[in-house]
Parts: C-alpha cells; sequence; structure tokens
C-alpha cells in the first residue's frame, strides 16, 4: 500500500509527486468520496478501494509541471473534475499552443514551460486565489504561492484544530527547495527566487501547523521552515546582484506616502497610487501586477502572474478596512492585470472612463498592444471631463490621448494639493540628475499629431502641484516645467510634419488608414461572421475608396468590392459578412485597398480562430 495517513481523512499517496487524498471524515461508510490534490501518474486510483474511497470526484493542481499531472487523463477517465492555478490553465487545457509556438531558437527564456503535459486535458475551473472552494464536503482556501513555478498556489485545510498547507513544491524541507532550476525564469535576473522569498513570508502569516509539500516530508514546525526559507533564499538573491534587496521590507512596508492621504505602491510594474479617505476606504489608481520582483520573457499568460501581496501592508499601517474603487488611467497589462483579482476577492468596484471601457471589455476588438488576455467590464463607467464624487474628493477624469489614444488623466485634489495622475503619457525621473522628460508615444497605440500639444495645454489649465506619473518618479510641479512639456509637445509635432509627407499624404502615424474590425474573433466554419470596416481618406482631395475582402480558398464574403466616396481626411465604415470554410487557429483574412488612385494592398488584417461545424 502506497497510502500513508497525514491527518484524519488525508492520506499521502507515493506517486512521481506526493498525491494527497482527502475526503470529509464525516461522511457514512460506503459514500466517502475524495478530491486529491496533485495526481502524479494516476496511481492514487489503485488506492481507493483499500482506503474506502468511491471515487475521487476533483483534482486540484498546485502547478502545471509533469511530474505533478501526468496522469491527469486517467483523472478525466475516471470522471473527476480539473482544478488549475488561473495563472496557468492554457498550460493544462491548451498546452498544444505552447508547444507549437514556444520558441527554441535562439532561445532566453529559462521558465519550465516545457515540462508541461504532453497533451491537453479538460479543465473544470480554475481555483478562487484568496478564497475557499468547496468539492466532495472539503473545503479549501487558495493562496497564491510563486516561487517554483510563476503559478503556482497553495491549499489550506482545515481540520481537527489544525491547519495543514499543501505547498506544491514552494520548498521541499525546512530551508530548502526541491529545484533551483525552475525558480529560474529568466537569463541573468532573480524572479522566481525573490518570489519564494515573498511566498514564504506571506504564508508564515497564516498560522499553519503542518506542510505537506509535493515532494519531501512533512513539516510540522511549519514556522521554522518557511523563515529559514526565506532567509536562505534572500541570501542566494543577493549572491546574484550588485546590491542587497531587503524583500522582506518590501513585503512589510510597501508604500511611500507622498502626502498623507496618498501613498504610492513602490513594489509594483506599474506605480499603483492609493488615495486614503477618512472613512478608512481606499481608491486605487491602476492596478497592474502587485509586488513584483520583475517581467519574464514571454507574453503568455503564464508569464504574468496578478496579486494582492501589498494589502496587508495597507490594512496594518494605514488602516483601510475596505478598497471600494479603483481607477485605470489606460488598458495596458501593468496597469490593470491586477483589477479582476481586486474585485473578486476584495469587492472593489472598478470605475472605468467612457474611452478606455470599451477596449477593456472586448481586447480582441482593436489590434493593440499590452491589451490583458480577458475583457474587463466596468462597474460603472465614467463621462469624461465631467467631476464625480468619490467619499469628500471630487475627482475629473479627462481625455488624455498621447501614450495611447484611449487614456485619461485623473484631477483631484489631496491634502491641499492638486495632483495629476497622467498615467505613460511622458518618461521621466522627475528631474533627478538633470535628465530631461521624454514624450512616451507609441505609433501602435493609435498617437497622433496634437496630442501632446493638448495633454501640455490640459496641465497649464488644471496647474497641478504634483503630477503622478505610471513609472516613474512623481514630480512636483512648476511653471517651467508646464513650459517644457508645452515645447517638447509643439516640438514632437514638428518633427513628424519634417519627417513624413503629410502635406501630400496624410495616413495615420500608425501606417493604416483602414483597418478591418474585430481584429480577433473567433468563429465556426459555415456560420457567418460579421465585419466592419473602417476607412479613411488620406489624400487632399475627394476620391474614392475601394475595398475587396480578402480570403482563404472557399471562403465567402459578402461583397467582392465595396465602395466609398470620401471628402479629403473623412473616415467612413462598410460592413461585410465573412463565412469560413475550413476551421484551424489564426485563420487570416484581409482587405485590400484602394482610394483614388493610391494603391496600399492588402493593408488589413484580421485574425479568426474557426472551430469545426458541429456534427
Amino acid at each position: 500500500m502506497r497510502a500513508t495517513a497525514v491527518a484524519r481523512g488525508v492520506w499521502r499517496i507515493a506517486d512521481t509527486c506526493h498525491v494527497y487524498l482527502i475526503v470529509d471524515p464525516d461522511a457514512p461508510d460506503g459514500e466517502r468520496d475524495a478530491i486529491a490534490i496533485d495526481f502524479g501518474s494516476g496511481l492514487a486510483l489503485g488506492e481507493l478501494a483499500e482506503l474506502g474511497i468511491r471515487r475521487i470526484t476533483d483534482v486540484f493542481m498546485t502547478h502545471h509541471h509533469r511530474d505533478q499531472g501526468q496522469g491527469l487523463p486517467l483523472a478525466v477517465a475516471h470522471g473527476a473534475r480539473i482544478h488549475v492555478p488561473p495563472v496557468e490553465r492554457e498550460l493544462f487545457d491548451r498546452v498544444e499552443e505552447m508547444w507549437e509556438a514556444r520558441q527554441l531558437d535562439n532561445d532566453y527564456n529559462l521558465r519550465q514551460d516545457r515540462f508541461s503535459l504532453l497533451e491537453s486535458v479538460p479543465v473544470h475551473a480554475t481555483v478562487p486565489e484568496y478564497r475557499q472552494v468547496e468539492a466532495s464536503g472539503v473545503s479549501l482556501f487558495v493562496l497564491p504561492t510563486p516561487g517554483h513555478t510563476i503559478g503556482s498556489v497553495t491549499y489550506l485545510l482545515d481540520r481537527d484544530d489544525e491547519r495543514l498547507a499543501f505547498t506544491g513544491d514552494l520548498l521541499y524541507a525546512p530551508g530548502k527547495v526541491w529545484s533551483l532550476a525552475a525558480t529560474q525564469w529568466s537569463y541573468t535576473q532573480n524572479e522566481g527566487p525573490a518570489m519564494t522569498v515573498l511566498s514564504a513570508l506571506l504564508l508564515h502569516r497564516y498560522h499553519l501547523s503542518v506542510i505537506a509539500p509535493s515532494h519531501g516530508e512533512l513539516m510540522r514546525d511549519p514556522d521554522h521552515a518557511l523563515e529559514l526559507l526565506a532567509q536562505t533564499m534572500q541570501q542566494y538573491v543577493d549572491s546574484r546582484r550588485s546590491y542587497p534587496w531587503d524583500l522582506r521590507a518590501r513585503l512589510e512596508d510597501p508604500f511611500v506616502a507622498l502626502t498623507p492621504h496618498l501613498l504610492l505602491n513602490r513594489t509594483s510594474m506599474s506605480c499603483s497610487y492609493v488615495v486614503l479617505s477618512e472613512t478608512r476606504e481606499a481608491l486605487i489608481v491602476d492596478y497592474g501586477y502587485d509586488m513584483t520582483t520583475g517581467l519574464v520573457l514571454g507574453q503568455e499568460r503564464a508569464a504574468r502572474r496578478p496579486w494582492l501581496a501589498s494589502l496587508p501592508a495597507l490594512r496594518e499601517l494605514y488602516g483601510v478596512t475596505r478598497i471600494s474603487v479603483a481607477l485605470p488611467t489606460h488598458y495596458h497589462d501593468d496597469h490593470i492585470a491586477g483589477l479582476p483579482l481586486l474585485r473578486d476577492v476584495e469587492g472593489t468596484e472598478l470605475w472605468i472612463p467612457e474611452n478606455v471601457a470599451p477596449t477593456m471589455a472586448d481586447p480582441w476588438l482593436e489590434d493593440l498592444p499590452c491589451q490583458w488576455y480577458d475583457p474587463i467590464v466596468a462597474d460603472r463607467v465614467l463621462p469624461l471631463g465631467e467631476a464625480f464624487s468619490w467619499n469628500e474628493y471630487t475627482i475629473t477624469a479627462h481625455e488624455q490621448p498621447g501614450h495611447t489614444l484611449y487614456a485619461v488623466a485623473y484631477e483631484m485634489q489631496v491634502d491641499g494639493v492638486t495632483v495629476v495622475f497622467t498615467g505613460d503619457q511622458q518618461e521621466g525621473l522627475g528631474g533627478r540628475d538633470g535628465r530631461r522628460d521624454i514624450m512616451n508615444y507609441q505609433y501602435r497605440n493609435l498617437f497622433r499629431l496634437g496630442d501632446y500639444v493638448k495633454s501640455a495645454a490640459l496641465y497649464r489649465r488644471i496647474a497641478p502641484g504634483l503630477m503622478a506619473s505610471g513609472h516613474w518618479d512623481p514630480r512636483w510641479v512648476d511653471d517651467q516645467y508646464l513650459d517644457y512639456l508645452a515645447e517638447s509637445g509643439r516640438f514632437v509635432d514638428e518633427l513628424h510634419e519634417r519627417l513624413l509627407p503629410l502635406d501630400e499624404l496624410s495616413i495615420g502615424l500608425d501606417g493604416q488608414t483602414a483597418r478591418l474590425l474585430p481584429y480577433r474573433r473567433r468563429a465556426v466554419a459555415g456560420v457567418s461572421a460579421d465585419y466592419t470596416v473602417r476607412v479613411r481618406n488620406p489624400l487632399p482631395e475627394r476620391a474614392r475608396a475601394r475595398i475587396r475582402p480578402v480570403l482563404p480558398v472557399g471562403w465567402r464574403s459578402s461583397g467582392q468590392e465595396f465602395e466609398i466616396d470620401l471628402e479629403p481626411g473623412e473616415e467612413s465604415s462598410v460592413q461585410m459578412t465573412v463565412t469560413p470554410a475550413s476551421s484551424g487557429r489564426r485563420q487570416r483574412i484581409a482587405i485590400d485597398v484602394a482610394i483614388g488612385d493610391l494603391m496600399l494592398g492588402q493593408h488589413a488584417e484580421a485574425l479568426l480562430d474557426v472551430a469545426e461545424a458541429a456534427s
């Protein structure tokens, strides 16, 4: 028999990793169903009869590695439902995409994502981090504990006055890890080891009785085991850096007070700001990757980790009882990735400006960089230029195109100071070391001439005392700086006018004068999908735009060619439908565009994930 009793109704099965079977110990004999934490190669299925267990109803995975889950196809055949960490879902139910797309040549990505399943398995659900999940009469509390992998989680079980922590591969023994190689996520940095320190310190706060690892023996002095891990791994981190990195201090005091009621989170990937209310509520401006230790290579979800690691300090140091509202300055992932988790766990309402809300709600509509993987729908849509209230504060969201077309600057008074939160509009160090600020425009974010002139005029009108940016030092503002922004905005326009033939051909600065929307979508073979073609006349005279769909062989559209007459600079749109004839991931369609005598060719494309028609 491979099973070892760990606690009442809890057994450990020796396999490619330790598999833990948990039952409701009060269930009647003959009616005991179990859940499993991790699954190994599936040997647990052979132990059920001897343990008096009818079946395994649910498997809860701590992380995606193959030694944890290579037997999951057997679990699915057994009828078990699979629950996985949110960050790593695609490495379970869409793992073929990783195998097909993973960079292998000239590879600097050291994460062990290739230690994933060889084939996908169906996933029932992702586990709700910071909350309880229940199955077969067993209740588990789910905690993010990155380190061994970016998406790793720990499960807590309260049983008979003990709290058991099923930590996966976070630690192997007191002060030891199962693998250091797994913690090396990028070529020269220390993100994984540093995350291991933070996870150990955070887990320490949960008053554990027993640690049950995936490899190694039970640890019945969890405080010692975790503290020793944090200390030793901290030494490891510092040994690979030019200067020490006080991770414990980052966790215990992640905020810098800019004024008594305005805090800057110094640990987040983009600057996250907290406004404190006399009601002991808090409002957050931008919330992306909290308590980050760096951004690793790869843009897939498994390379990105939202969590709530700074919030305990917000409560302990500043007496915050509720984070009631969060405001994004724009839609980029490093500013919004943590918003869904904040809403799900804290009940925070997401108030999103009207020019940002559509892009966050439909990230597949346009071909824009830095968008989050999932739709984020506003709880309240904020009109632009109109003041609104939150407790004792009055706030206005001002349209602020430049860094991206869909962005705002928030204006509010905090402690007698007029503060403007500018997101990523300009890049700078607050004048430190004499370095000048740079206008942070990106063409694919739909930057336009005049954007920085307008934002400079906005700041002049508001006359802020403090400008709080998205990645750089907050800046106390004087007239000289406002003059500099106005001059820089004019110079940006002048440079583009000198470099581009705008007098004779006014194609957008992003190089596109026509777009096919939505840019991405899911479809079914044989079922028509609707599209909008937006086209603008870049010529100085009236012209006819001719738009011809370009489709894979056998596909059909609602027209062979579409025509629109446009005045100079005028934009209009036409509707068309496309009927895909073949299935496949990221099937391509395009539009061939001519405007007057200007032939732009296959100027814009769109991508479809096409499923086979139901038989």
